[in-house]
């Protein structure tokens, strides 16, 4: 089967490489869709991910298709339609213990979405796929597992109807927590950089957006839009620059919350001011992936329709295309390329 491995920095090639067998408990998926991912490209861009994968091995992690295989034990049949999620923890472990399966010291990680064939191990069977139904595109359902990072990023906020937000960044990510807050009756405000960010926030629910540009404070601008200039009740930052981290805490108000949900390269530093921390009584925040229960939420609200899963869509693409799109993807900001993700089509791009 042909499969996208990545070698290293920016070494993205597709392959042929030995069709996957389903072990005891395990599926082999056909995948139906995969989508570009901002960590993907993260990935792509350092060569590697410190937790989730070493290089060389097979790449991607978003996607839906049919179960083709089905080991002895498993819970799904040949002919089903799923959504794997890219993990599931052992939940027996301290932290599993302790509610807090994202940080599980077993976490058991799985790529290779971008490819025909795709394993799931068992564990991530049992815990972490789900059962697509027939009126759900592939590629609206590949969209769970973002949206449950963010999901559990606005629980862990303990956002709520009437609160205020800023969201600073306008990527995916960015832009599924402006969605998901606006669906939750939060109050958006967007601070975002391109031009063609502005309506595009817009769209996904953001009331006011705040363009960086030389001579405009963002902080100001966004401090302004609350009332008595106080700042939000919650920021979440998903650029993963340290500015941007700084600024998110200069962005809330006394008594409010901050989300460092973005994550920069191992050893970024911060400077941050403590007397406002301390006095400001501001709550610090850095929620990082899933859980099961947060994959679950995330597909309820895909398959409700209020999700507007069609406007993450932006490209669609064949297997064969995926190192020129990641190669493309390392210019788009630079080049103001309105592109939020790509849907790639293993049998073919779909109409």
């Amino acid at each position: 089967m042909q499969a996208a491995v990545l070698y290293g920095k920016e070494d993205l090639r597709l392959e042929t490489v030995d069709r996957p067998k389903a072990g005891p408990e395990e599926i082999v998926v056909r995948v139906g869709a995969a989508l570009t991912c901002g960590t993907d490209l993260k990935v792509y861009r350092r060569g590697y991910h410190a937790m989730m994968l070493k290089p060389p091995i097979p790449f991607g992690h978003e996607l839906a298709g049919t179960v083709v295989e089905a080991g002895e034990g498993a819970k799904f049949k040949i002919g089903d339609r799923v959504v794997a999620l890219n993990s599931a923890p052992c939940d027996q472990c301290y932290w599993c213990m302790k509610g807090q399966q994202n940080l599980c010291e077993d976490l058991l990680f799985n790529n290779g979405a971008y490819a025909e064939y795709i394993r799931i191990p068992a564990r991530i069977v049992a815990k972490n796929t789900l059962p697509v139904p027939e009126n759900v595109p592939f590629e609206y359902a590949a969209l769970t597992e973002p949206l449950a990072c963010v999901i559990r990023g606005l629980e862990e906020s303990h956002a709520k109807l009437g609160d205020s937000m800023v969201v600073i960044g306008a990527g995916p990510i960015g832009l599924m927590f402006m969605h998901a807050a606006d669906i939750a009756g939060v109050e958006v405000i967007a601070v975002v950089k391109r031009d063609d960010q502005i309506e595009t926030a817009k769209v996904f629910g953001a009331r006011h957006v705040v363009q960086i540009a030389d001579g405009v404070d963002a902080i100001a601008e966004v401090r302004k839009l609350t009332p008595g200039n106080r700042g939000v009740d919650i920021a979440i930052e998903a650029v993963a620059t340290p500015m941007a981290w700084e600024w998110a805490v200069d962005m809330v108000r006394k008594g409010g919350t901050v989300n460092f949900f973005g994550g920069p390269p191992s050893g970024t530093k911060v400077q941050l001011d403590t007397n406002r921390l301390h006095y400001g009584d501001i709550t610090l925040k850095a929620s990082f992936h899933h859980t099961p229960a947060t994959s679950r939420t995330a597909f309820e609200l895909i398959k409700s329709g209020r999700f507007k899963c069609g406007e993450y869509i932006t490209g669609r693409a064949g297997l064969a295309d995926v190192p020129e799109i990641f190669r493309k993807m390392m210019v788009r900001s630079a080049e103001g390329v309105k592109d939020i993700k790509t849907a790639v089509f293993p049998e073919g791009v779909s109409c």
